[in-house]
């Protein structure tokens, strides 16, 4: 019976100096970890409010219309607090935006269709499950009825500076025919069959007026949502230094009439990798050119200086 009690001595004194050891580490922790205050006083979600004299493309945004406004201020609280999303389209924009706005201004189409490319695509190029592909989501079909060559080792539609001016084209049949740059945006989306149809059906001749599916009824407040974000960047505060932006690659252009067999060789002509080269020029889908026909192609390569 005394051998237990020892025992149990023993056992409590481990004990005893566990908790005295644990009490310690919780001394030291307390003493080195910084103290984190409550969140609430250094971030807040808060409600926006909507500018009243929203436009797009010179036409006024009916935001008094109850259903409006609630379409518009969903996809500015979406675009405001998906934080990495937002910094992700000021740094693309400043390096995509200059290209566009020039073939914009070229073409008649107003500024405002830069940030059409970009919600369609965050200023990449990617493909959609439907098919459509590059910065302004073309389709085959859209982007050959518009004079886009697209085949496995071709496909136009990853061409900016094409791509853009099929947009425009598209842009400008829609708006002589809805003679509202509105309704050209919404049918950039849904196609001008299906919004003339609904226009015909509804008896209406508003965007805002159309009772249309989720996607084209939140398309154009997107739009308007983004477009407010990326003008007034601390406004819904986005904070970021000129540094922080992406910026262009400084490049040049070569005329091609024939064959590229190896893209590789040809880049290493050029001091560039295959990597560099299919990066501005991406369009080119395989790791050549074939050019059976001797089309005139414009290669971009990049400055060294």
């Amino acid at each position: 019976m005394e051998r237990v009690y020892r025992i149990f001595v023993v056992i409590s004194l481990i004990g005893l100096s566990g908790i005295l050891i644990n009490a310690v580490s919780d001394n030291q922790k307390k003493n080195t970890e910084p103290i984190v205050t409550n969140t609430s006083e250094n971030y807040e979600i808060k409600a926006l409010k909507l500018p009243e004299d929203l436009e797009f493309s010179g036409e006024k945004v009916p935001i008094q219309d109850k259903d409006v406004y609630e379409r518009v201020d969903r996809e500015l609280l979406v675009n405001t607090y998906w934080q990495s999303n937002g910094l992700l389209m000021f740094k693309r924009a400043n390096k995509y935006f200059p290209v566009i706005e020039l073939i914009l201004a070229r073409n008649g189409v107003p500024d405002d269709f830069k940030y059409l490319a970009l919600i369609e695509s965050g200023l990449q190029n990617i493909t959609s499950p439907s098919g459509a592909k590059g910065f302004w989501q073309i389709m085959k079909t859209t982007g050959r009825e518009y004079g886009l060559e697209i085949n496995e080792n071709v496909d136009e539609r990853y061409d900016l500076e094409k791509a853009t001016e099929v947009a425009c084209q598209f842009l400008l049949n829609s708006k002589q025919k809805f003679g509202s740059w509105t309704l050209a945006a919404a049918a950039y989306n849904a196609g001008n069959k299906r919004i003339s149809d609904r226009l015909g059906q509804q008896q209406v001749n508003n965007y805002y007026d159309l009772l249309l599916n989720d996607e084209t009824s939140r398309y154009v407040p997107r739009i308007v949502a983004v477009k407010e974000i990326i003008s007034h960047p601390k406004k819904y505060g986005f904070s970021f230094d000129k540094e922080d932006l992406y910026i262009p690659v400084k490049t040049y252009q070569v005329k091609v009439d024939t064959a590229i067999t190896d893209i590789t060789k040809f880049a290493q002509a050029f001091n560039m990798t295959y990597k560099d080269f299919k990066k501005l020029n991406p369009w080119l889908r395989e790791g050549k050119l074939n050019n059976k026909t001797r089309k005139q192609y414009f290669i971009k390569l990049k400055k060294t200086d």
